[in-house]
């Protein structure tokens, strides 16, 4: 079959590999429909998450349909059109039991923390992702979901992960009716971060980045005020003077180990990687928060440290909650809302692009070429 592989840090091939097979009579093999290249994938093209192997499959939003299932599976078919959650998971051991898919303890040998996820190195249990023509698909009578017949593709693909993610974004908030929320980042998540807001009984919303198209879709999509802190000496004073000089009830940090706006921690961070990543974001949600507030943190960072400001925190009785999202467990109300057209994943993308040229879609998509937001992989598309 043809797949993505990783060659080092900017290097990516398409290349033959061997067709996955039923390794474990849960099994399932998936020929995928559509992928998609998710932000956080860009922290493993630019070399920010160790043990990222030669060779691996990146990939962990698809949907595609059931080629061939093990002799255990029971609720899948050959031939049902399926969406995969980017966990993997066992769905009985102690937190999976409790909805906590995304840290399952039965499914990653790293498993002090998160549990499997597809594609994203073998900090994550080295699966192989569906940027790809198939992928084998672990316990598939816990994780697939079939595609409701209403539920166009594109929306489908992104409930794999970037809109279930912005949508447990705004859930950790714990939004009560009139917050104020400030989401930093207009990418995916973002964007259905300050729309989920909304659902949850906001009274504002304002969206933080510095690209026009982002911020643009922000006003568009989300309906939300926008800052562009390119504009500003200091963003957090300015959403300081734009909350009574109180601070936001709720920040969502949808941004992640790639932050922009402080050089200092770009250079130590995504540059010599002396820490997970840059926090910059991270730290603006800590003081842009009133005290007594909450952060949400659903940004990709590395398992190494970062200068944090813990203390800030503290002191200002913050409630900090984060996690990899349980993407199967937000489903049941999501397709609520995407049915309904309260929740518009599909309109976030931009790009198209075939397997083929998937180089070419991560070059694009990680310089922020063309206005891309949100980029989707179609094997076997010319």
């Amino acid at each position: 079959m043809r797949a993505m592989t990783y060659r080092g840090p900017y290097k990516l091939r398409v290349e033959e590999k061997d067709r996955p097979r039923v390794e474990h009579p849960n099994d399932a093999i998936v020929r995928v429909t559509l992928a998609a290249i998710c932000g956080s994938d860009l922290h493993l093209y630019h070399g920010l998450m160790p043990d990222t192997r030669i060779g691996h499959t990146f990939g962990h939003e698809f949907i595609g349909v059931v080629d061939e299932v093990g002799p255990s599976v029971q609720h899948l078919q050959v031939g049902d059109r399926v969406m995969v959650p980017f966990n993997i998971f066992c769905g009985s051991c102690w937190f999976c039991a409790r909805g906590l898919y995304s840290n399952c303890h039965n499914v990653n040998p790293n498993a002090t923390a998160v549990g499997g996820i597809y594609g994203y190195s073998h900090t994550t249990g080295g699966y192989d992702g569906g940027q790809a023509e198939y992928v084998r698909v672990p316990f598939a009578d816990v994780g697939p979901v079939r595609i409701p017949d209403w539920m166009h593709d594109e929306d489908a693909v992104l409930l794999t992960d970037a809109a279930a993610t912005g949508y447990f974004g705004a859930q950790l908030g714990e939004i009560t009716e009139g917050d104020t929320v400030v989401v930093l980042g207009a990418g995916p998540v973002g964007l259905i971060a300050a729309q989920s807001s909304w659902l949850m009984g906001a009274g504002r919303v304002i969206v933080v980045d510095h690209l026009a198209e982002r911020l643009a879709k922000a006003r568009e999509m989300a309906y939300a005020e926008t800052l562009d802190y390119d504009e500003h000496d200091d963003v957090v004073v300015e959403l300081k003077k734009q909350t009574d000089f109180l601070g936001a009830d709720v920040v969502i940090e949808a941004v992640g180990a790639e932050a922009d706006g402080n050089f200092a921690q770009q250079l130590t961070g995504p540059k010599l990687k002396l820490q997970g990543g840059s926090p910059t974001a991270l730290n603006w949600a800590i003081d842009a928060a009133r005290k007594g507030g909450t952060v949400s943190v659903v940004g990709a960072y590395g398992p190494v440290p970062n200068a944090v400001k813990f203390g800030d925190a503290m002191n200002k009785g913050l409630t900090l909650r984060m996690n990899q999202t349980p993407v199967k467990r937000q489903w049941p109300r999501m397709f609520e809302h995407v049915r309904n057209g309260h929740l518009t994943p599909r309109q976030m993308v931009t790009h198209r692009f075939p397997l083929e040229d998937i180089a070419e879609a991560y070059h694009v998509f990680s310089a922020k070429l063309d206005g891309c937001i949100k980029p989707l992989v179609v094997p076997g598309a010319n």
